[in-house]
């Protein structure tokens, strides 16, 4: 690895500073996880790293009145799984993160470093798009927020810009008979990627009907994909065995897998299709309790 200057700013003024001082020769450390691998692989080598762990506030889980969460960047994918209130809440997001690579691992990845990092092949994002999130992203010149879904831009690329910071998460309250659902085909070890992913939030109407439903898919693409025709094949309509079967079936032309050790594409395609049956199923069953 590369010799480096590592900064530890206590603000986070004082980290957009250190960005617009150093420009494309920094980069930004939130857990590490990713950026320390890329380093190692010189596939990253910047001359400034500016460490985000001593910025105060930034790991906080908050609710609003109406319900809505704000989570901060610097949360950790155990602080996320483990939080009483996400539980509690946010089922399908407690759910997600505890499923995300190793123990080891979740105790230092941080939901903001993760997003940051923009691999299509991550667990939270196709959960987070799920239940509607945000990203709040920050610069001297002022905060925007970005649907996640529209965060992720390219393979490895996102919307984020040079001398930006991603400093939290809002997600949204869920309506109310809402049930969710992640699941994930792992090829090998709990550790590895998943051949394919799915998130699935059902909520129930009148009767048997859906009254609305998102369903969004990792590792499927070179980002995260939503599955816009497969969920109007649901929403508004019943959710008998014939219409989920064929919202399963309109997940194939959604996605457009690469061929790699985790399976051909073709391959992903079935298992796309398969586990969104299984996901928009159990998301049913958990709307039921909900």
């Amino acid at each position: 690895m590369i010799d480096f200057q590592y900064h530890n700013p206590g603000s986070l003024q004082e980290a957009f500073e250190l960005l617009d001082r150093h420009g494309e020769d920094a980069r930004i450390m939130a857990g590490g996880t990713a950026l320390v691998l890329q380093m190692k692989q010189r596939l990253s080598q910047p001359d400034h790293v500016v460490g985000l762990r001593r910025i105060p506030d930034l790991a906080n889980v908050k609710w609003e009145g109406d319900g809505q969460a704000r989570i901060g960047s610097m949360a950790t994918h155990q602080q996320i799984e483990t939080d009483p209130s996400v539980k509690g809440r946010l089922p399908l997001l407690a759910s997600t993160f505890s499923q995300a690579s190793t123990p080891r691992i979740r105790s230092m990845a941080t939901l903001g470093g993760g997003l940051a990092h923009g691999d299509p092949n991550q667990d939270p994002p196709p959960a987070l798009i799920a239940l509607d999130a945000q990203a709040v992203i920050s610069s001297s010149s002022g905060e925007r927020v970005v649907p996640v879904e529209d965060l992720f831009v390219d393979y490895f690329e996102t919307d984020l810009q040079p001398g930006e910071i991603m400093t939290g998460i809002i997600i949204p309250p869920l309506p109310a008979g809402s049930g969710g659902v992640y699941l994930k085909f792992l090829p090998k070890t709990v550790d590895d990627y998943a051949t394919v992913s799915v998130a699935a939030l059902v909520t129930k109407g009148e009767g048997n009907t859906c009254q609305d439903v998102r369903i969004v898919l990792g590792a499927v693409d070179v980002t995260p994909v939503r599955a816009t025709d497969a969920e109007a094949v649901l929403r508004g309509k019943s959710l008998d065995e014939k219409n989920i079967h064929d919202c399963g079936e309109a997940v194939r032309d959604a996605v457009d897998p690469l061929d790699d050790f985790r399976g051909s594409a073709s391959y992903k395609r079935d298992m796309a299709e398969v586990f969104t049956r299984r996901a928009v199923q159990q998301a049913i069953a958990a709307s039921q309790r909900a």
